[in-house]
């Protein structure tokens, strides 16, 4: 068959839908079809999966002529996916595209759901296209014989390669890519993107940058006009004086309109613990959405979450309360409505979910944000303008990653074994590795067969043999085993199962979390009561109970930050405050606004407002640079330490996305401050290690590093390793790095990761710059200001507890406005 006859098997196909196929998916076809790699750049709910899956099936078409009668097993193409969830609907456009055109093609999931019969089945016969997670892919290349496998792949697909990208998970990927490339010289390989600031990157980081596969490559873009309907849900009256969480469960009487008036309505959380909240809040406010409404999120069994996915599909639910579980490309055609609780702190995330409804192509889609404080409305009003002019987020990918590379070489090592020196050409062709010296790779190779230079004594980090050939191997059975328990690089505290005494599996809760409970105690989770029985083998016994839970299930993580788009947005949104044609939500802020101006200024573009007062705690001085709370609890720590150079004085520190407080017994010399030129950019990086406990912060980022590495085991099944033990293992072995080998590669990227990814050094420094060209406004004030009053509810958060907190907080208000 030649190309228009292709073609035409596919157009015909749209049209027996109703459908009919937008130019990115021809420009797609007609790319893979002349043997090119690519990117596409396509809106969710716009058809970018067939994009990808038709021009694979007609690719078969093509080179198999008798096809229908001569049919050669094996693996034909792969579909990574970053999400399990997402697997059954890729099987079913697949399995639609193969049944309609009659190709004898079999599609199969390999994941962490897949269940033991399925892969002992899969072990005789893979299937045709498997759809499969980078975790599982590690996997297959951890099996024996391997490379027989996936000899004749003759295409890989990276769904949602922006959810990668800038993850260590998106760093395994480009590892398997570069093994793949060999084994499989004839693979096309394309990356399906939403909308992301740097697209141009991406595709490099997803081929290679210099290599064979981005010069035979595209990037298409999609033109599709997609229409997103945002909506601010406004209080009728507003606190002149706003805290966190003060606003967003007083607005449900607003919330259930909505949720009437839609098919289905998602509302979004961006915690697990909010999601828990806020289903138990709607379900006791509103008992008639009692079998409509349902929960969705990370830690629920799976069998409820498929459940769930399925009821909307069949419209059988009303509203469900979710997380980021549903963040990605799921198909719901009966979603119509969605409601963000919170800032979504990115742009990218926030037209991510708004896509979940009217996700077809043509559909518009349909979000309402709902504001948890007054202030998260100018985040609202910067929203819209960033959708108008479609403004998102790059993401920034990883680079040295040297603990995802020594699991890498481990599971190679496992496989077949590996040639050291045909790998390193490999990696090294990889974004993350493109710029590896042979030193490091000697030492790479050395940790991994004596342990490195400090451990060499120790026969447990001696994992891989050298044969007689060169050829690097794990042959040790119980290293194997532990080593295929422990691929991936999602870290996160240790979970334990949460059981009913008579059976029945609910879900997962933090190990941290468990801890502050005792038995009786009762608590809410995946929507029930729940009463601890007991705790036995790492499992969480529990019973239904009636009384009224003392607590939420919660779980560690902390919250977002603004990303460095979002805090630009928000600002210029904040400086239009003081200017004529504001938007809904910025009018109706006016009274916060009217409020602060009484108290102090409203900051303009070329302004850097520095407020001043005292209470009953002591001497406050807040900050305002609206650069997302990260930086600035760097930039707070930084600015303490360099007050303190002034003159012996200590502080408490306290900051959210929109400023930062230094709290003292004595008063703060503003002007002192002002004069030293104390938020210069230079010596950053010097000041912020000794401003801050550098070295407890790599640390506490080193057992991530350790686990992904492999240093420590996380345990088996059943029995998984205490998260205290995990720190304390992980602990020494920093310690013994630091003391005896300083040029460690992962001792070193614990610090490096320490100030790039958590304290985000650059981003700060960039702050720096700008506050250094602007005119510093020090307002004395005489009580707290509405934008400071924030800040100071949130360091209250810490010692107590929701109730009282409210009941304090309007102690305050009514305080701070009983002279007006």
């Amino acid at each position: 068959m030649n190309r228009t006859e292709l073609f035409a098997l596919a157009e015909s196909w749209f049209e027996r839908q109703g459908w009919q196929s937008f130019p990115f998916q021809t420009q797609t076809w007609t790319a893979f079809l002349q043997g090119k790699n690519g990117l596409l750049n396509a809106p969710t709910g716009s058809g970018k999966t067939y994009a990808l899956w038709f021009p694979i099936v007609l690719d078969y078409v093509k080179n198999n002529p008798q096809y229908k009668t001569k049919h050669k097993a094996g693996i034909k193409a792969i579909w990574i996916t970053p999400l399990r969830a997402l697997s059954v609907e890729i099987k079913q456009a697949a399995e639609r595209v193969i049944t309609d055109l009659d190709v004898p093609l079999n599609v199969g999931i390999r994941s962490g759901d897949t269940t033991t019969k399925e892969r002992a089945q899969q072990k005789v016969k893979m299937p045709d296209l498997l759809i499969t997670t980078p975790e599982s892919l590690q996997l297959l290349l951890a099996s024996k014989g391997y490379e027989k496998l996936f000899s004749n792949c003759s295409a890989i697909v990276i769904d949602e390669w922006h959810e990668l990208l800038g993850t260590k998970r998106g760093v395994q990927t480009e590892l398997a890519l570069s093994r793949l490339k060999t084994i499989a010289p004839k693979m096309r390989i394309w990356g399906i993107s939403a909308t992301i600031g740097n697209l141009e990157q991406a595709r490099q980081v997803l081929l290679g940058p210099n290599s064979e596969a981005l010069e035979n490559s595209v990037l298409i873009r999609a033109f599709i006009n997609k229409k997103i309907k945002i909506m601010s849900i406004i209080p009728e009256q507003m606190d002149t004086y706003p805290w966190r969480g003060h606003m967003g469960l007083h607005l449900l009487d607003e919330v259930a309109p909505i949720i009437r008036r839609s098919k289905t309505t998602l509302i979004f959380t961006n915690v697990r613990s909010a999601c828990e909240i806020w289903f138990q809040r709607l379900l006791e406010r509103y008992p008639e959405f009692a079998g409509e409404i349902a929960m969705h999120h990370g830690s629920i069994s799976r069998e409820t979450r498929l459940w769930v996915e399925q009821a909307i599909r069949n419209e059988e639910l009303k509203v469900v309360v979710c997380t980021s579980s549903l963040d990605l490309g799921v198909d719901f055609a009966p979603v119509e409505t969605i409601i963000q609780v919170g800032g979504p702190k990115g742009v990218a995330r926030f037209l991510q979910r708004a896509g979940r409804s009217g996700h077809q192509p043509g559909k518009e889609s349909v979000i309402y944000f709902l504001a948890t404080h007054a202030i998260e409305l100018v985040e609202a009003s910067a929203l819209k303008k960033a959708a108008q002019t479609n403004t998102v987020e790059d993401r920034i990918p990883y680079l040295a990653s040297w603990d995802v590379l020594v699991q890498y070489l481990n599971t190679l090592a496992v496989s077949d074994g590996f040639m050291p020196d045909a790998i390193y050409n490999e990696v090294k062709q990889t974004f993350c590795y493109q710029s590896i010296t042979p030193e490091n790779w000697q030492w790479l190779l050395n940790f991994i067969s004596a342990g490195s230079q400090s451990l060499q004594a120790y026969d447990e980090y001696k994992k891989v043999d050298i044969d007689e050939n060169g050829c690097y191997r794990i042959t040790n059975k119980a290293t194997a085993m532990h080593h295929r328990m422990s691929i991936g690089t999602i870290v996160g505290d240790a979970v334990m199962n949460v059981k009913f005494l008579g059976g029945g599996y609910i879900g997962t809760i933090e190990e941290w979390f468990v801890s502050k409970l005792k038995p009786g105690d009762v608590f809410q989770f995946a929507g029930k009561k729940l009463e601890l029985y007991r705790i036995k083998n790492m499992e969480v016994l529990v019973r239904k109970s009636t009384a009224k839970p003392s607590k939420f299930a919660s779980w560690l993580g902390g919250r977002m930050a603004l990303s460095a788009q979002m805090s630009e947005l928000m600002r210029q949104e904040l400086y239009a405050a003081n200017h004529n044609g504001k938007s809904p939500e910025l009018v109706a802020l006016e009274p916060v606004f009217r409020r602060q101006r009484k108290e102090s200024i409203v900051p303009d573009a070329n302004e850097f407002l520095i407020e001043t007062f005292k209470t009953r705690e002591g001497y406050h001085a807040v900050f305002y640079p609206f650069e997302g709370r990260f930086v600035h609890e760097a930039l707070a720590s930084l600015l303490a330490y360099r007050i303190s150079l002034l003159s012996p004085i200590s502080f408490s520190l306290a900051y959210n996305d929109y400023g930062f407080e230094l709290l003292s017994d004595q008063e703060i010399d503003m002007q002192n401050v002002l004069d030293n030129d104390l938020f210069a950019p230079d010596y950053v990086h010097e000041d912020l290690q000794k401003s801050l406990n550098a070295t407890e912060m790599a640390r506490r980022k080193f057992r991530d590093i350790a686990i992904i590495a492999g240093l420590v085991f996380t345990g088996f099944p059943g029995k998984i390793v205490k998260a205290k033990h995990l720190q304390s293992s992980s602990q020494l072995l920093f310690e013994v790095f630091r003391d005896y080998e300083p040029d460690n590669l992962l001792l070193q990227q614990a610090f490096r990761e320490t100030f790039e990814h958590q304290l985000e050094e650059g981003r700060l420094i960039l702050a720096l710059e700008r506050i250094r060209d602007q005119q510093k406004v020090w307002k004395q004030c005489e009580k707290p200001t509405p934008f400071s009053f924030p800040i100071s509810t949130d360091r209250l958060r810490e010692r107590l507890s929701s109730e009282t907190l409210a009941d304090r907080i309007r102690k305050m208000t009514a305080a701070y406005t009983k002279f007006d």
